[in-house]
């Protein structure tokens, strides 16, 4: 049974951000939903995407926010499920730190695996590892696409030696 990784974000302009994490899912073939549930401006949307998300096909959740960055934690409070944060440097932040330390400095119970600040992509590439536990073939497409970058680097190093 092929599982989805859900992307929420507090806002559409985080989707720059977040879009990251689509491209690499949709690279890996794995199934995505993506929606704007914002802490803050739509709680009673948050309140029932994170107690359902487990019961609609969701096994991961990656949310992404900026500024006071509560998304993941409010979701990790309320979901079964594994909750991968993306800290947003966003027009209000604090050069991103309000953002991570937000996202990354939850109590004891309540946990978050947070990436890089905007590091939505390894956000993607986390979920699919997830996913790639119980699931062999996803965890053939990332052996696969792993492989890949280890060829763009030694690539590229060849490259470089060729010009130097």
């Amino acid at each position: 049974m092929n599982k989805k990784v859900a992307i929420i974000m507090g806002s559409t302009s985080d989707l720059p951000v977040m879009q990251d994490a689509i491209d690499v899912l949709k690279e890996l073939d794995i199934e995505i939903q993506v929606d704007v549930v914002s802490a803050h401006r739509t709680p009673e949307k948050m309140f029932e995407f994170g107690k359902t998300a487990h019961e609609n096909g969701i096994a991961v959740i990656i949310a992404g926010a900026g500024g006071a960055a509560h998304l993941p934690g409010m979701i990790a409070s309320l979901s079964p499920l594994p909750i991968i944060g993306v800290p947003i440097k966003s027009s209000n932040s604090i050069d991103g730190w309000d953002s991570i330390l937000s996202i990354l400095q939850m109590p004891g119970g309540v946990p978050v695996a947070t990436v890089a600040l905007n590091g939505a992509k390894n956000a993607g590439i986390l979920a699919a590892q997830i996913i790639g536990a119980t699931q062999e073939d996803v965890r053939s497409r990332i052996i696969s696409y792993k492989l890949h970058l280890k060829d763009k680097v030694i690539q590229a190093a060849a490259e470089m030696q060729k010009n130097v």
